[in-house]
């Protein structure tokens, strides 16, 4: 097959021939997303990998196959894959183009930000459920499909080589972003989650990767489970924080918008706490922990990315690697300063 347009590979999935209509999703940094509707009725997703942030689809693939059967509870809604015309979990064209097709979740709707207290609850309980759902799930099943995703020292050497090679206009423009990250990563030089429990993470578990029920507002399940793989709990939960009480925009210019919402912290606690019986004394102190290192991480690389040219994320704009960077490092600073604070609140609720 040469042709890789959206409605040339419908043909190979297993799905009632129809008269779709074919709508690019925007949101995503990373893949090429389509929402396929009849009549005007959303029907399925289609979506096109992205082989450069992703370079073994056949894992990614298969992590996703193996968690989607314990996805699946009365409080958690199923998600299935559409399998190809030959019984495949995905398409490989003959340009070695990747496509996958998922069930949709009807009557549900996403939040890129909220300032309701009962969405940060919702979003606590999900994440909680999806991951005592996946207690399950065997580890050694699941493998890496980003190898080292959240690992610092990685991020760090990688940080390393996009300053040694970045032009002196780019170093120029993010002194202040290189300040803060060279600091930063010499306050966290002794981190060390080795002793803490393995799981298998969602790994990107920001707002707007849960799915709520468009009338009642009750949390569905959780989506792009691309780097679904083992790591630790304040992983998702540092992800999470990061999203819901900061009520700014990822790549917001004016960082005078960022904040830390307490209120939306305590709600997503409380929500957490429903389903918390999985976690261990460890972890539940290591939490807070999370809510700083997640945003750094995430800060760093795009700074990395805006370095080395932007190849990893998708951007609108030249400098929007180095906004994004921005943001996150000054939430960053707040989560810093609001520590004690969290780790009070999380005792009083866990």
């Amino acid at each position: 097959m040469e042709s890789n347009s959206p409605s040339a590979v419908l043909t190979h999935f297993s799905i009632e021939p129809k008269d779709y209509t074919i709508q690019p999703l925007r949101q995503g940094y990373i893949n090429d997303t389509f929402t396929l509707l009849h009549d005007g009725v959303p029907s399925y997703i289609l979506q096109r990998l992205n082989t450069k942030v992703f370079s073994n689809i056949d894992v990614l693939m298969q992590n996703i196959d193996h968690a989607l059967p314990y996805l699946n509870d009365k409080n958690y809604y199923g998600i299935s894959l559409i399998k190809t015309t030959d019984d495949q979990p995905y398409l490989k064209t003959n340009n070695s183009e990747y496509w996958r097709m998922l069930t949709m979740v009807p009557n549900s709707i996403a939040f890129n930000t909220t300032q309701d207290e009962n969405i940060a609850l919702e979003a606590g309980k999900i994440i909680a459920k999806f991951h005592s759902l996946l207690q399950e799930a065997p580890l050694d099943s699941f493998e890496d499909t980003i190898p080292g995703f959240h690992d610092l020292t990685l991020r760090k050497q990688e940080f390393k080589e996009a300053l040694a090679g970045a032009s002196s206009e780019k170093l120029t423009e993010a002194q202040k972003a290189i300040l803060f990250a060279k600091s930063t990563l010499e306050e966290f030089r002794f981190y060390d989650p080795g002793k803490l429990p393995l799981r298998i993470c969602h790994n990107d578990t920001k707002l707007n990767n849960i799915l709520f029920d468009k009338e009642n507002k009750r949390a569905l399940c959780l989506i792009d489970l691309d780097t679904l793989m083992k790591g630790y709990f304040h992983f998702d939960f540092g992800d999470a924080v990061r999203t819901i009480v900061n009520t700014a925009d990822e790549d917001e210019k004016d960082l005078s918008k960022i904040t830390f919402n307490k209120r939306l912290f305590e709600a997503f606690i409380d929500g957490l706490s429903t389903n918390s019986d999985f976690l261990t004394e460890a972890e539940i102190q290591h939490l807070a922990f999370g809510v700083k290192f997640m945003p750094f991480i995430h800060g760093i690389r795009a700074l990395t990315d805006y370095l080395k040219g932007n190849i990893y994320y998708k951007v609108t704009y030249e400098t929007q690697n180095l906004d994004r960077c921005l943001s996150l490092f000054a939430f960053t600073k707040k989560a810093i300063e609001q520590m004690e604070y969290m780790q009070e609140a999380i005792k009083k609720r866990i």
